[in-house]
Formats: C-alpha cells, sequence, structure tokens
C-alpha cells in the first residue's frame, strides 16, 4: 500500500514545481514557516500534492504539483506565500533552484510492476 508521505496526482498532464534549496546554518523560525507553508499551499486551488526531504547537509528538495499553470502563478503571488519567500531569500537560504515542469507521464510501484 503507498504511504501517506507520497502525493496521490491524477492521470496526467499536470505541473510539478520543484524547489531545491541549501539552508543556511542560522535557520531559525525556518521549520515553523515550511510546515505552514506546505499547509497553506495544499488549501490552494489547483495544488494537487507536495513531497519534501531534507538531508543532514541541508540540501532540501520540495516538489509540489499543480493542475495548471494559473493555479502556479496564484500561488506565487500568495501574500503569506511571498512574506515566506522573502524571508527565504533574506535569512534561511544560502543558493536554490526553482524549475517547473510538465508532468506528460506517471508510474508508482512497486508493486503491479514489471520491467521486461
Amino acid at each position: 500500500m503507498p504511504s501517506d508521505r507520497f502525493s496521490k496526482t491524477p492521470e496526467p498532464p499536470y505541473y510539478a514545481v520543484i524547489f531545491t534549496n541549501l539552508l543556511a546554518d542560522n535557520d531559525n523560525g525556518y521549520g515553523a514557516m515550511a510546515d505552514a507553508m506546505h499547509a497553506l499551499a495544499l488549501e490552494q486551488p489547483g495544488c494537487l500534492g507536495a513531497e519534501s526531504a531534507r538531508d543532514a547537509d541541508r540540501l532540501g528538495i520540495t516538489v509540489s504539483y499543480w493542475r495548471d499553470e494559473d493555479s502556479i502563478a496564484a500561488w506565487k503571488g500568495l501574500a503569506r506565500h511571498l512574506v515566506a519567500q522573502k524571508m527565504g531569500i533574506d535569512r534561511w537560504y544560502t543558493h536554490y533552484e526553482l524549475r517547473v515542469a510538465k508532468v506528460e507521464r506517471a508510474y508508482s510501484g512497486p508493486e503491479g510492476r514489471t520491467v521486461d
């Protein structure tokens, strides 16, 4: 059975926003803001889900899934999200990359999958 840590996305196409970042040593307040933004994103029209991970070297990757580009644009411009973006730039991230991709195919497994 799939983990509840995976987003349950519909059949493609849909969009993925991939946010890869390196967290600064002084990350005071980051965890609470990250949790709040995750919850807020999931409340937005067009948000299909999100998954996030961070390693011991402070590299984090969050992938959020969206129905369409208009939904992504609305999320980007949401006032509370703009505050979090500014704090990330000013305080928490030493570097980040943000990529938007259209998902054309998606697979899950390993149950029910074979490779021939």
